[in-house]
């Protein structure tokens, strides 16, 4: 008998024919003994797995597979403490918005329900996950399952996109059941797939104010890369010839080599540009701390200011910034709505008004720039020209994936995008340890594209072993660890506070760490880079190898301490 056509089966071949529903296509996690009944059945519903060494570093993968395909994806963890790492990682799914689905078993429902002293691993798993999940339920019974998995996915996927966390006892997912009266449906009828394009009305009042602005300001959050909008979002900035910019976690939304992109390490044109626009229109974002609160001085005065968003959840409008007009929509429909609408007002324009003002503006960032990226470091390479030669050596196509640390700086300010969903950074946390996680599901969920990840060795210390991961799972990801035997943001934060050197704290790593040879001794290629001649054929053998690499690149620590953007970093969390 074919499984779909099978009405007894166990609970853990029920909660793959479910997720199956849900259109999951890839997985991962940690095995407990408990979860043999739902994993050893997901290739018969066309589900991939992959096992990891650490249940955090799986949901990372899981976040950023989601984040590339634009699918909900699943992790499992075990009981107790596995359940527990696994919550640690939820907490990035959570600040980004990235719909990751979280199933942990808990142990014998007879020792943990109600809570008994002493039962072992018995923890409260459910409730721990409330405050980091859009949704958090125990499977308490077989015949629910269907009902609780369509409940976690809906909550994941509708609205702001978010993490959904599930526990089944582990004696539950062995137990055999008839679904014969249960309901499995796909999930677009389970859920709202696409809102639409929002009110027409209000579609038409927007397209009055754009078509009518001098100065229009175009801003992209997430929302728009996740409804795979960005061209609709670029077509429109072009007809008004408006000036356009991405939080950090949407950038290339817009080509950053656009004539009309305002890149958000340049702050003072891309201040200055927002604070002269008449008119304003932000898709699919919160404008949130690293967005200058949508209020000035990063922005200008909202009352003197026409403000249109369109967000897919009604709870996001007017979060920070008070809004004229406010649309709830599929980012992608209401776009073509408001191009179409748009188009039917107004011819398309050329040129952007004080576009060589701003140019002048732009010219002196870059010129302030140049010291960091012409000093020739006293002990390893320049962080700047190992990130500049990185940008030029990978296809415009190719994700960037960057970690946490002094590296991020380097990396967001030298390391231009060019194609939506070529960009992975955990933007709301700055969680180290997601790198290599994210490249990995990145690269799962992109094979025909190639990944490459900028890291530090304080970061790259947390999930290290996932480079057996990437091995056996046949990513080739090309991780590029900038090692200053340190904690290079620790040390900039010591400086910038006026601590003596003497009296640093907890800034110290040790230079023996060879980050190449680990990762020979797991199967990857190595390569060890002193000076910048030896960078980009290190970068040529990795590609060559065909494995998952890691560069290990001796970057100089004062230079790295005195990153790119280091100050602008600290002023932005001061608004």
């Amino acid at each position: 008998m074919m499984a779909d056509d099978q009405t007894m089966m166990t609970v853990g071949e029920l909660m793959a024919k479910c997720l199956q529903a849900e259109g999951v296509k890839f997985m991962c996690g940690i095995v407990d003994g408990a979860h043999i009944p739902l994993v050893s059945h997901l290739g018969d519903y066309g589900i991939e797995y992959l096992n990891t060494h650490h249940e955090e570093a799986a949901t990372h993968i899981a976040e950023a597979h989601a984040r590339i395909s634009h699918r909900p994806t699943v992790v499992i963890g075990n009981p107790g403490p596995g359940g527990a790492n696994m919550l640690a990682g939820l907490t990035s799914a959570h600040g980004e918005g990235h719909p990751v689905v979280a199933i942990a078993c808990t142990r014998r429902s007879a020792t943990t329900q109600p809570e008994r002293a002493g039962a072992w691993q018995a923890t409260d798993l459910v409730d721990m996950a409330k405050p980091i999940t859009k949704y958090s339920a125990l499977i308490a019974r077989a015949d629910r399952v269907p009902e609780l998995i369509r409940a976690a996915f809906r909550a994941a996927t509708t609205g702001r996109h978010g993490p959904a966390f599930l526990a089944i006892p582990d004696e539950l997912l062995a137990e055999e059941i008839d679904t014969s009266t249960l309901r499995i449906t796909p999930a677009a009828r389970n859920r709202m797939i696409s809102m639409g394009a929002g009110d027409p009305a209000a579609i038409e009042r927007a397209a009055d104010a754009l078509a009518n602005a001098e100065r229009p300001f175009l801003y992209a959050g997430k929302g728009v890369a996740w409804a795979g909008a960005a061209d609709e979002f670029v077509a429109l900035g072009d007809h008004l010839a408006a000036a356009m910019s991405t939080s950090l976690g949407a950038r290339g939304v817009v080509p950053e080599d656009h004539p009309h992109y305002f890149h958000i390490f340049d702050m003072a044109t891309t201040t200055a540009v927002r604070s002269d626009a008449d008119v304003v229109l932000v898709v699919g974002a919160r404008l949130g701390e690293y967005d200058g609160w949508g209020m000035p001085p990063a922005w200008g005065d909202p009352d003197a200011q026409h403000t249109i968003q369109i967000d897919c959840d009604p709870m996001s409008m007017g979060l920070n910034r008070p809004v004229d007009e406010a649309v709830v929509a599929d980012a992608k429909a209401a776009l073509t709505a408001l191009g179409e609408a748009v188009r039917a007002r107004c011819e398309p324009r050329s040129e952007l008004v004080d576009a060589e003002r701003y140019a002048t503006m732009n010219a002196e960032t870059v010129n302030n720039a140049v010291p960091f990226v012409m000093a020739e470091g006293a002990d390893g390479v320049n962080p700047g020209q190992m990130v500049m030669a990185a940008r030029e050596f990978f296809a415009r196509d190719a994700i960037c994936v960057v970690d946490g640390g002094n590296t991020t700086l380097w990396a967001v300010a030298l390391n231009p995008i060019f194609e939506p969903d070529s960009f992975l950074y955990s933007v709301k946390m700055g969680y180290l340890g997601t790198g290599l996680p994210f490249a990995i599901g990145a690269q799962l969920a992109a094979p025909e594209r190639r990944v490459y990840l900028f890291s530090g060795d304080g970061a790259f210390g947390f999930n290290p072993m996932e480079v057996e991961t990437a091995v056996r799972a046949g990513a080739p990801v090309i991780t590029i660890v900038a090692v200053d035997s340190g904690w290079g943001m620790e040390r900039a934060a010591h400086r910038f506070k006026g601590i003596d050197e003497a009296r640093y704290q907890g800034t110290d790593i040790s230079p023996e760490v060879r980050y190449d040879l680990m990762a020979e001794a797991m199967g990857a290629h190595g390569a060890y880079v002193t000076a910048m001649d030896q960078f980009v054929p290190a970068l040529e053998a990795a590609v060559a190898s065909g494995k998952p690499a890691v560069i290990h690149v001796r970057v100089d620590g004062e230079l790295n301490t005195n990153a790119i953007g280091y100050e602008q970093f600290q002023y932005s969390r001061t608004l």
